[in-house]
């Protein structure tokens, strides 16, 4: 029987990364975007055409929590379980810490912790025995974030989350591991002025950004090893190492 995985996020940048290599390997995907919906059909009609499985999209705002019950209903309506379910979608806020509003605080917040918590509660039923959730931290959840402060602690949050799921999940038999990732180069890291960019690379050892699939490599082996069970792996060139 084919294995289905859900990414959120998983039609641009790192998600996108992953669907390729797991389609590459066979898997069915659902993946879910926030408002690209052009990016998100475009990516479904070249994975169907390339690669022997099925491919969802599903249209899923994280930082709306009806976002979590149209996931539900989805899975319910084709009667799909899930072998693996990868939390990649975030989101990031770089405003100033003295003109941080509660609003836009909580937001951050419930995209990243919130949003993952309660649509797991939700599908739990839907994961199989023996399956995985595989979230996105960062490294930026293990060295303070000297832009973000949402940032920095909604991902500190979720290696947190990963290490105290691992006995909640346990009787389901499902494993829970988080990848932070360092600098990937994707669309929105290109994007960075070039002396930025400099001053990133001169702190990794590797002298680069990660490559997305390289990156996407990871997230498959954690994946389809099945005694990776809470663990926060770091991919990050060597960050700090200079």
């Amino acid at each position: 029987m084919t294995k289905f995985a859900l990414i959120t996020g998983g039609t641009k940048g790192i998600g996108k990364a992953v669907a390729q290599i797991l389609a590459k390997a066979g898997y069915n995907l659902i993946l879910t975007y926030g408002n690209d919906v052009e990016a998100a059909q475009f990516v479904q009609a070249e994975f169907t055409e390339r690669f022997n499985t099925e491919i969802f999209i599903l249209q899923a705002d994280i930082t709306s929590e009806k976002s979590i019950q149209v996931i539900f209903d989805f899975l319910k309506s084709k009667d799909i379980r899930l072998f693996s379910l990868i939390f990649n979608a975030g989101i990031t806020s770089r405003t100033r810490f003295e003109d941080i509003k509660q609003e836009e605080w909580e937001r951050v917040f419930y995209a990243n912790v919130h949003f993952p918590v309660f649509l797991l509660q939700k599908i739990l039923s839907r994961i199989e025995i023996g399956g995985n959730v595989l979230f996105t931290g960062s490294l930026m959840g293990v060295y303070p974030h000297s832009v973000s402060l949402s940032y920095g602690v909604t991902k500190s949050a979720v290696h947190a989350l990963v290490q105290n799921f691992v006995k909640f999940m346990a009787p389901y038999k499902i494993r829970v591991n988080a990848i932070a990732p360092g600098f990937v180069d994707t669309d929105w890291q290109k994007t960075k002025p070039a002396e930025i960019r400099r001053n990133i690379e001169n702190k990794i050892a590797l002298e680069r950004f990660c490559d997305p699939d390289e990156l996407a490599e990871i997230y498959k082996l954690i994946v389809e090893n099945n005694y990776l069970n809470g663990e926060i792996i770091t991919v990050s060139g060597g960050y700090s190492y200079k």
